[in-house]
């Protein structure tokens, strides 16, 4: 077996052999950025293919037969991927209104205003949840300690972003910021897509690859969020995470492997 076999390689040789195979293959922001749109908006139920978005977002090309509101969905998540990319690169910190900004990028064409006796929030600017608005997960925190929670979540992100030493901490960091956020359900409609971004947000802020979760992960993938809510810590979630993470590089060392010996 080859000692740069994908397979056996540890999480640095990984990110050395990734970095080596895709840092001069033309198009290759694209074609991630494309991946990003793909795995988290097919999470949140889009039915585009893999190609239908590829069409979509470098010719405009909507595919026939699929429901407007899913191309909508995947501009506006690559948008809001554009955005936090920038935010990270010019290492802006996270702020609540920031995140909000996210979701409001995230949500702006299929967001919608929902309304109640007494209150109403509009997901399509980033509204947090108010007290009536009950997220689908039940057991997140009550909303009216939601803005407190959300900015000292933030606080934490911007101070571990800062001190973190090594590529293990970084990428421990951003699968913890993702589990926390997902943990507030701090917004009516697109916390797991908000989530995913600001992981990657870390991961950015510090130049390293970012992390995709596969969308043919998606049971894997709410098993260990369940999982880690039930033993109260983000221990499954977090080796979840770095199995995806592990996936992701070695595929795209498989992939550009076989690109250039052709």
């Amino acid at each position: 077996m080859s000692p740069l076999d994908p397979a056996t390689l540890t999480l640095p040789e990984l990110l050395q052999q990734y970095r080596t195979r895709t840092e001069h293959v033309i198009g290759f922001d694209e074609h991630l950025r494309l991946m990003h749109a793909f795995h988290s908006t097919v999470i949140d139920g889009c039915s585009l293919s893999l190609i239908e978005m590829e069409r979509l977002l470098d010719k405009g090309l909507t595919a026939g037969g699929k429901p407007l509101a899913d191309h909508l969905m995947v501009l506006d998540q690559a948008r809001a991927f554009d955005e936090v990319l920038i935010r990270a690169h010019q290492r802006e910190p996270l702020n609540r209104a920031g995140v909000q900004h996210l979701a409001a990028l995230a949500m702006q064409r299929t967001g919608e205003c929902i309304r109640t006796l007494t209150t109403s929030i509009d997901t399509s600017r980033g509204d947090l949840r108010t007290l009536e608005i009950i997220p689908a997960d039940r057991t997140a925190i009550d909303a009216r300690k939601l803005p407190a929670a959300l900015d000292t979540l933030l606080k934490e992100i911007n101070s571990g972003v800062e001190g973190v030493k090594t590529i293990r901490q970084v990428y421990d960091l951003s699968f913890q910021a993702h589990y926390q956020l997902l943990l507030l359900q701090p917004f009516g409609a697109g916390n797991g897509r908000v989530a995913r971004l600001v992981m990657n947000y870390v991961q950015h802020y510090h130049a390293l690859p970012l992390s995709i979760v596969d969308s043919a992960a998606r049971p894997a993938y709410l098993m260990s969020l369940k999982q880690s809510r039930r033993e109260g810590n983000e221990q499954g979630f977090r080796r979840f995470m770095h199995d995806q993470l592990a996936s992701f590089l070695r595929w795209g060392i498989e992939r550009f492997n076989s690109t250039s010996s052709r």
